[in-house]
């Protein structure tokens, strides 16, 4: 009898671990376009297009978390969805910005979303070469793998985010917080990746004219 209650228990649990590793897939499925073209000062210009994306962020997550109660239960995953397309396109930004759009990759996005949040997850993405990090591109089935692994890493913070729908102003106004400072996170990642990128490119471009 206990071994029935308990897998009854896990059946709605494994569901949810489903929806989010699905978003997850969704999210990083995609490089989206961007208009932003290589500056002249990319790491001032990250850091402008990591403020305006952090307010967006803080605006829909605040929004969406309004509900309270039990229905605001409903809203969690699609405030992290609107949360993620929101960082998704600064992060494209970003790699605009230091002119390494062309390389970006799933894998990549992957990485600058969740890095900060669920490092071990991702250490299939990653080799070391030298003192820089180089996220491989890896098949759908590796990626499949790991969002599952970042979904996990992500639940307790799912299960707060729920819980905090009954304390309406104080939950709404930390969720708001919570998301600026995330997505700043997110921001720092892919600075410190793509800048790192852009000064490989432009030493092996500097090797070829010494040649």
């Amino acid at each position: 009898m206990a071994t029935e209650v308990s897998s009854r228990r896990m059946v709605p649990a494994r569901r949810s671990q489903d929806r989010l590793t699905r978003a997850i897939l969704e999210v990083a499925g995609r490089v989206p376009p961007t208009e932003e073209q290589a500056s002249a000062t990319p790491e001032r210009r990250a850091q402008a297009i990591a403020r305006a994306a952090a307010s967006r962020a803080a605006l829909a997550a605040g929004a969406l978390a309004l509900p309270p109660g039990p229905l605001g239960w409903f809203t969690v995953l699609p405030e992290l969805s609107a949360i993620w397309q929101i960082q998704r396109r600064m992060v494209a930004d970003i790699a605009g910005a230091y002119g390494v759009t062309a390389d970006l990759t799933r894998s990549q996005m992957l990485y600058c979303l969740f890095r900060h949040a669920t490092a071990q997850a991702l250490r299939d993405l990653g080799v070391q070469v030298g003192a820089r990090l180089l996220i491989q591109e890896a098949p759908l089935r590796v990626l499949e793998q790991v969002a599952r692994r970042i979904g996990v890493g992500l639940s307790r913070g799912v299960a707060a985010r729920g819980l905090a729908r009954w304390l309406p102003a104080v939950g709404t106004l930390g969720i708001g917080a919570y998301a600026y400072y995330d997505t700043r996170q997110v921001a720092r990642t892919a600075t410190i990746l793509f800048g790192a990128a852009a000064a490989a490119r432009a030493e092996a471009e500097a090797a070829v004219q010494a040649d």
